[in-house]
């Protein structure tokens, strides 16, 4: 991958040959540039095979609706492209059969350009007027290439980034800034940075993990994929990992048992802008449960094992949401992926407004705690 700063209009002239020849998979244009608001949030364009014969597709939103537009070859699209070309987006990402480049308007109007050859031969993009998916990160996105793009992965991702996407307002800050706690493998790490990036987003990320050789795999993933710059990897605990900066967006998808705890507890610390987490076990307030008297009439909750772990599961998370809002955040509970996929479906999905909590709030949470005799450990952690 190489990095050239380039005058703007020579960078727009090389996006626009790429729009026009064929072998074009897809191209985006989001964000803005300094001082300037295009009409549109974001534009994808993109070869479709109609009854008609092979159109360009070019799909625009205004931030309320989309709206698409299918052009002949030749002049026709041509002089789309061109008005496409003249709104004053902030990135351009095109893939080719050949390429991916992204091009980047810097704050003094230059353009910083990324290229990055395509190693192995894609899945052939579905041109299909009438697809049966629109996923939001496209098959042939080379991350595929790298972690596999098996049916189930493909699912995942996609509910993952419909959350996030639910999540995050349509102007994001400069730069984004997002850490992933226990980010394993970090598949989920970086579909989160293709996505943003190709919203025209300035994306650093930073993945955490406790093993020494997942850092040394997951960079290795990122120079193959060529965001080295932007997506960097550290060995440490989730609670004591030192990161380059305070993120805004902090995800932690499947941490088991109190991982998760010490995960909100750094985010609620930082002050993260946005939270998603995912729980997997819960292992501390159903052994809590074992040991407290269960308050009537509640008996038969706890007497059976099964419906003891499961009553935890639901205790557990319903009191970090609980201690989310007492901490200035705003909480959805939401469903992750299909259950079919995994019975670990939950999505914790936090917001911050700063406001201090009510008095209905408090009482609440206190009498939760006091009546099931328990102590969540994101309460201790929050408060050492």
């Amino acid at each position: 991958m190489e990095d050239m700063p380039v005058p703007l209009d020579q960078a727009l002239a090389e996006v626009r040959e790429l729009l026009l020849a064929p072998g074009l998979t897809r191209a985006v244009a989001a964000g803005r540039r300094r001082g300037h608001t295009p009409s549109v949030t974001r534009a994808q364009v993109r070869p479709v095979t109609l009854k008609s014969g092979t159109k360009l597709q070019i799909v625009t939103d205004d931030g309320a609706r989309p709206f698409t537009r299918n052009v002949a070859p030749g002049d026709e699209a041509a002089a789309a492209l061109d008005e496409l070309l003249a709104e004053p987006f902030g990135n351009w990402h095109v893939e080719t059969d050949s390429a991916t480049i992204q091009v980047r308007i810097t704050k003094k109007g230059d353009a910083q350009v990324h290229r990055a050859a395509t190693t192995a031969a894609r899945p052939a993009p579905e041109q299909g007027h009438d697809r049966t998916k629109q996923w939001l990160l496209d098959p042939g996105d080379p991350l595929f290439e790298v972690i596999g793009g098996n049916a189930a992965k493909r699912r995942q991702i996609d509910a993952f980034l419909r959350a996030l996407a639910a999540t995050l307002p349509e102007q994001l800050p400069e730069p984004l800034r997002v850490v992933d706690l226990g980010c394993g493998n970090a598949y989920l790490t970086f579909a989160a940075y293709r996505y943003l990036a190709a919203r025209g987003a300035q994306v650093q990320v930073v993945g955490v993990d406790v093993r020494e050789d997942q850092r040394v795999r997951n960079t290795a993933v990122a120079e193959r994929l060529g965001c080295a710059e932007q997506v960097t990897f550290v060995a440490g605990t989730i609670e004591d990992a030192e990161l380059p900066f305070a993120p805004d967006l902090v995800l932690a998808l499947h941490a088991c048992d109190t991982a998760t705890d010490q995960a909100l507890a750094r985010a609620v610390r930082w002050e993260a802008r946005w939270v998603l987490a995912a729980p997997c076990c819960h292992h501390d307030i159903a052994a809590q449960l074992k040991n407290a008297k269960t308050p009537f009439p509640y008996g038969e909750t706890t007497r059976h094992a099964i419906l003891r772990e499961r009553f935890a599961d639901v205790l557990t998370d319903s009191l970090r949401a609980g201690l989310l809002r007492l901490n200035g955040y705003r909480v959805d509970v939401v469903e992750f992926v299909d259950s079919a996929h995994t019975p670990r479906n939950l999505l914790l999905r936090a917001r911050r407004t700063g406001a201090a909590p009510t008095p209905e709030q408090q009482a609440e949470y206190d009498e939760m705690t006091g009546q099931w005799g328990v102590t969540p450990a994101l309460a201790t952690m929050l408060v050492s």
